[in-house]
């Protein structure tokens, strides 16, 4: 189980902030992506936008293996608008 946090636009989609999902100790960041996506299936009008940090390091969407502890934290940060 991870903790998954919602920022900006990525928590307007979901509807909260945080919640905890199940999902497989080894998952690449795309897989954990649509896992998340099928959760909240209006995530996946962000999907090329969107930046994954795992437990604060940032990960690009794709094919890199993530090997999950529980209770890792998995941030879904949006782009941000801006100057």
């Amino acid at each position: 189980q991870v903790s998954v946090l919602y920022f900006a636009r990525s928590a307007e989609l979901a509807g909260l902030r945080s919640e905890t999902l199940s999902v497989p100790r080894q998952i690449t960041a795309l897989q954990l992506w649509e896992e998340i996506v099928k959760v909240h299936p209006r995530l996946a009008v962000i999907r090329d936008q969107v930046v994954f940090a795992v437990r604060q390091e940032y990960v690009l969407l794709g094919d890199q293996l993530l090997v999950l502890q529980p209770g890792d934290e998995v941030a879904i940060i949006p782009p941000i608008s801006g100057g």
